[in-house]
């Protein structure tokens, strides 16, 4: 299972071809219609916001999507959803974009780095956590964690590059300094990987479709799947770890006030709901 296209959902290429339809139809427009045609005003009336989001916040970014656009007719959000590594590395090629969410400090400070967003601006959004997911039928049999490491069990990872296959090392270091799992836990585990994937919605579906014993991912992602198809065993607090999301907007935005009255939005205390109802955490005060 992949991500879903809706209509939030569109891949950059995509949006590329949609705003040059936009631009061919706007250039037939003002030459067979008068200036103050309906039809062009709707069209200069309509103000496109291309948001790049962690694809872990896809399915609260389509529900605020859809409150946002309710309460400002006119906008238009456009949601490009991959790993934050994807994102900050299509970013530092000069993709245009007017919001960045990523799920971690990191990928952030590398759009700071390339330019893209100014030093200062970032803000932290929500936070998460991570859990062990395993196919429905549990058919590698995992009752612990120290189960991941049992030889011959197949895991399936997000490659270190991303968020979560960073947060999934630091928790494998965490457990290797704990007598109860050993020195060479980490080394064990990662013996097991199969598949290292691009995104934490890849790691989770290889798992749902059984191609996997089990996964890390990130909490909220278990919602995304039908009831039923997996199961999973928590990771304690002390072994775990906060992954915080940050959100800024480019500095080169198009819209950069829309982009800030997006930010306000998915900001508010009274929107915080959405994110609790996926199953976020709130994030540490910002400064």
């Amino acid at each position: 299972m992949g991500l879903s296209c809706t209509r939030y959902t569109v891949n950059f290429m995509m949006r590329i071809v949609h705003l040059n339809l936009l631009l061919c139809l706007a250039l037939v427009s003002s030459g067979c219609q008068p200036s103050d045609s309906p039809e062009r005003t709707a069209d200069n009336n309509t103000e496109m916001l291309t948001i790049f989001a962690a694809s872990s916040l896809v399915d609260v970014f389509n529900e605020l999507g859809t409150r946002f656009e309710a309460e400002n007719p006119g906008a238009l959000l456009v949601f490009n959803f991959a790993s934050s590594a994807q994102l900050a590395q299509q970013l530092a090629q000069g993709a245009p974009a007017d919001i960045f969410a990523s799920a971690d400090e990191r990928h952030m400070n590398n759009a700071i780095e390339t330019g893209r967003v100014e030093p200062g601006s970032a803000r932290a959004l929500v936070s998460n956590r991570l859990v062990v997911v395993f196919p429905s039928g549990n058919p590698g049999g995992i009752q612990t964690l120290q189960d991941l490491s049992r030889p011959g069990l197949k895991l399936v990872l997000a490659t270190p590059e991303t968020p979560v296959g960073q947060y999934t090392l630091e928790f494998l270091d965490k457990a290797s300094q704990d007598p109860a799992f050993g020195e060479v836990y980490k080394e064990d585990v990662l013996k097991n990987v199969v598949s290292y994937e691009e995104n934490v919605r890849a790691v989770l579906s290889k798992v749902a479709l059984g191609e996997a014993d089990a996964g890390v991912v990130y909490l909220t992602d278990l919602s995304s799947v039908k009831s039923g198809s997996t199961g999973s065993l928590p990771i304690p607090d002390p072994l775990n770890v906060m992954a915080v999301y940050w959100i800024a907007a480019t500095n080169d935005s198009a819209q950069p006030l829309l982009a800030q009255d997006f930010l306000d939005f998915v900001l508010s205390p009274d929107n915080q709901d959405i994110f609790l109802n996926h199953g976020f955490q709130q994030a540490p005060p910002n400064e």
